[in-house]
């Protein structure tokens, strides 16, 4: 038996999609299990390039079951066109594809309410998607949540929308909106339900099966885990929790039958929206990483943020999250800097602090301290096998398993599904 979860560990963007494709070859099952639509993976494969936002990443295998689990918040225009566009692909899901019933629902005035709430800030606005994940993450807090499994009951799915109609109109009327009506949103949403029906279906069981008979399970993380609502640089991180031990709340899997946690990491950092970031590049080399490695946003287009590899926060997310092993992506959009920096540490007022303790606001005061490597001024595009990348590579990937405490296990080379090496 193997399960294994795979995460992102930085702020996201890191390129778990393609790890989890490659490595749910041989799954039983795969499934995601926290995070909304607000999370982009995206895919290249002989079915042809794809940003998924729902449907895990492993999907494209045909043996694996499919499943998205409870923890995930579901906007079921989305997980229709996503279906939509995979079959038109040709990728079946015929008895494959399991969302659970207790998902919560992104409902159209959450993604009002994101906008809203968003433009209020003004200058302190914390850059979401505005895809409603904050807002449905609170209902769902604040028992003010509507499930897919209230729409098998239509009676008690309207009384529910009326009473959530009844609050969020008079926020809305508050911010000059238009208020919302619930014949309207009825009919979308029963008419979205009928297509989605027959995927409906508790997976827990199915997943508790599988683990019993030792099959192989794909746990698939949405986010990086610096964006983890707890541990990350709060405001500026997301609704839910994206830490290893959220397995349990997300899909009903004890942390215990965890075998491989694996952390993906760029080869440099990224960050999309707000926040702090200490070895961001503001300069000619951050907008060279962002055009050579096409550093746009999966689910907004927005433009990443990038800088050099942050070590401090990779431990970090080593050391929380229980990581067995590492995957470095984008190694080959540094084959052509002369040097290359890894952040080893930080200073405030000159004296050496950590990431732990701080804030958002320390975070981003703090002075990045780095060690300059020489770069490999070759190209690593494509490589499949660790011995062919040249010397130099060798050695950065060397001292970024020192910083950080865990081993790197594959090196993706290229976007392509077998541009990767594995250790």
């Amino acid at each position: 038996m193997a399960v294994t979860l795979v995460i992102g560990a930085q702020w996201g963007d890191e390129g778990k999609g393609k790890i989890i494709d490659v490595l749910s070859k041989n799954a039983d099952i795969v499934v995601r299990y926290h995070g909304g639509n607000n999370a982009g993976h995206t895919i290249i494969n002989q079915y042809g390039k794809f940003a998924l936002h729902l449907i895990p990443a492993g999907a494209f295998h045909k043996q694996a079951k499919v499943i998205i689990a409870n923890g995930v918040v579901v906007d079921p225009s989305v997980l229709w066109e996503e279906i939509t566009m995979l079959k038109n692909a040709g990728v079946s899901f015929a008895n494959r594809l399991m969302v659970s019933p207790n998902c919560h629902l992104i409902m159209p005035y959450h993604k009002i309410l994101d906008r809203l709430f968003e433009e209020a800030k003004g200058k302190g606005k914390t850059g979401t998607t505005g895809r409603g994940i904050g807002p449905v993450h609170a209902d769902k807090a604040s028992y003010n949540g509507i499930q897919l499994d209230d729409l098998f009951d239509k009676k008690n799915f309207g009384e529910k929308l009326k009473v959530q109609l009844q609050l969020k109109n008079k926020i809305l009327k508050c911010f000059d909106e238009k208020p919302l009506d619930q014949k309207e949103i009825e009919k979308t949403y029963f008419d979205l339900f009928e297509k989605l029906k027959p995927f409906i279906k508790e997976p827990y069981t199915l997943i508790q099966k599988a683990i019993k008979d030792k099959k192989t399970i794909m746990l698939e993380g949405a986010q990086g885990i610096l964006l983890d609502n707890n541990w990350g640089t709060y405001p500026f991180v997301t609704a839910s929790s994206t830490v290893s031990g959220n397995v349990t709340a997300g899909a009903g899997i004890a942390p215990r039958h965890l075998n491989h946690i694996i952390g993906v990491a760029k080869a440099y950092t990224t960050r999309v929206g707000e926040g702090p970031f200490p070895t961001e590049l503001l300069n000619e080399t951050g907008e060279l990483l962002r055009q050579k490695g096409g550093e746009f946003g999966a689910t907004t287009g927005r433009p990443r943020r990038c800088g050099w590899f942050d070590a401090v926060l990779t431990r970090f997310a080593v050391e929380l999250n229980g990581i067995t092993d590492l995957a470095i992506t984008k190694l080959d959009i540094l084959d052509d800097f002369e040097e290359i920096k890894i952040c080893t540490g930080y200073t405030y007022q000159g004296q050496k602090v950590d990431y732990v303790g701080g804030n958002a606001n320390f975070l981003a005061k703090v002075k990045p301290v780095f060690k300059t490597m020489k770069g490999w001024k070759k190209s690593a595009t494509g490589i499949t096998n660790y011995k062919d990348l040249p010397k130099e590579a060798k050695d950065y990937l060397k001292t970024l398993e020192k910083l950080t405490g865990a081993k790197i296990s594959y090196i993706s080379t290229g976007a392509k599904r077998h541009e990767i090496i594995k250790k």
